[in-house]
């Protein structure tokens, strides 16, 4: 469900970058009380009755009265971010959905770690924040990758960190696009670097939980890093901030499986039941907005989460997954936005 709110704050952080905060009404606090690390959802609606949605991870810190600041840069032919970049202003409205995701740091005491790569400090610096705020116990070492200072987002949000917790924040920052006086030498943060590096700046197999978000090749790259070196799979924790478009081959059924030539696809959504068949090519997520237009989804790129279903029955296959933890779809929880389906009855449940 989305909710009408005000903006009460546009504040630039860089050139191609501002943040936004939204005010939230009494009756919707409860709503909106997020933890650190989720994001919602953004819509709008364009003069030809088009509808343009997007996930935006939330950088305040978690507290009892909730805070809906979200970093948001502008993307080349991105519609919402060109829209939110040029056009919004204080006073205007913005449909919003409660805050959601699964890439989270409930705060306790331990070392935590995060690499991260442009916009993907957006949900980290919450969790940073709110953990170092909370639990006067917990460390939390930031490694972050931009492509030049200028372009750095929260620079002054994570400066204050430093300064405010010199001996359990440590920071360490990296260029790709320009030399720096100070600092790592410039150069992307892949596998092999990260693989030599984390070692020499901290104790990488005993970090509590590792959090990695930003573009697929950052995230990808330092997972198999923490892999080499030894960290146990459920210690990392991934969010992907951008991938390319699926290859043309992702909608090919792998060997052995069969897409029926008819199925029934059943979802609970809100309370509510519903059959429906599913048409030739289309994703689940597809089927059952065709019935129902308050089916949860924001990007539909196997990215965000927001489609997370619960599998009843019935048998499907993803096109991608950049959403959901091996412990997830283990339990059987899929993605309907990449779901397409191998057996001739499927049933999902929404509200699991």
């Amino acid at each position: 469900m989305f909710h009408q709110l005000r903006v009460s704050a546009v504040e630039p952080l860089t050139d191609d970058a501002v943040a936004l905060t939204l005010a939230v009404p009494p009756e919707l606090r409860e709503a909106f009380r997020h933890t650190p690390g989720q994001h919602i959802a953004l819509r709008r609606r364009t003069a030809d009755g088009a509808e343009i949605r997007r996930t935006y991870s939330i950088c305040a810190p978690a507290g009892p009265e909730p805070v809906v600041r979200v970093g948001i840069r502008l993307v080349e032919g991105g519609e919402f971010s060109t829209y939110a970049f040029k056009e919004l202003a204080v006073g205007d409205t913005v449909e919003a959905m409660a805050p959601t995701g699964r890439f989270v740091l409930e705060p306790r005491a331990g070392h935590f770690a995060a690499i991260v790569g442009g916009s993907g400090i957006t949900p980290v610096l919450s969790i940073a924040a709110t953990l170092l705020l909370r639990e006067p116990t917990a460390r939390f070492t930031l490694i972050r990758s931009d492509r030049t200072v200028a372009s750095t987002m929260f620079l002054e949000e994570v400066a204050d960190l430093k300064d405010r917790y010199p001996d359990r924040f440590q920071l360490v920052t990296a260029v790709s696009r320009e030399e720096r006086q100070s600092g790592l030498p410039s150069g992307r943060l892949d596998r092999e670097r990260l693989t030599g590096l984390l070692p020499a700046l901290l104790p990488v197999t005993e970090i509590d939980g590792w959090y990695l978000c930003g573009p697929l090749g950052l995230v990808a790259g330092a997972e198999r890093a923490l892999r080499g070196l030894g960290v146990r799979r459920n210690r990392i924790h991934e969010e992907i901030f951008h991938v390319d478009e699926a290859p043309a081959t992702a909608a090919t059924p792998p060997p052995g499986a069969r897409t029926p030539a008819h199925t029934t696809l059943t979802a609970t959504l809100a309370g509510r039941s519903g059959a429906w068949p599913v048409q030739d090519g289309e994703s689940l997520l597809e089927t059952v907005l065709r019935a129902r237009a308050d089916a949860p989804y924001a990007c539909k790129g196997g990215v965000c989460g927001t489609c997370r279903a619960y599998l009843v029955a019935g048998e499907v296959r993803m096109d991608r997954n950049f959403a959901l933890e091996p412990e997830e779809t283990d339990a059987g929880y899929v993605l309907a936005c990449q779901s397409h389906p191998v057996t001739a009855e499927v049933e999902l449940d929404f509200d699991r």
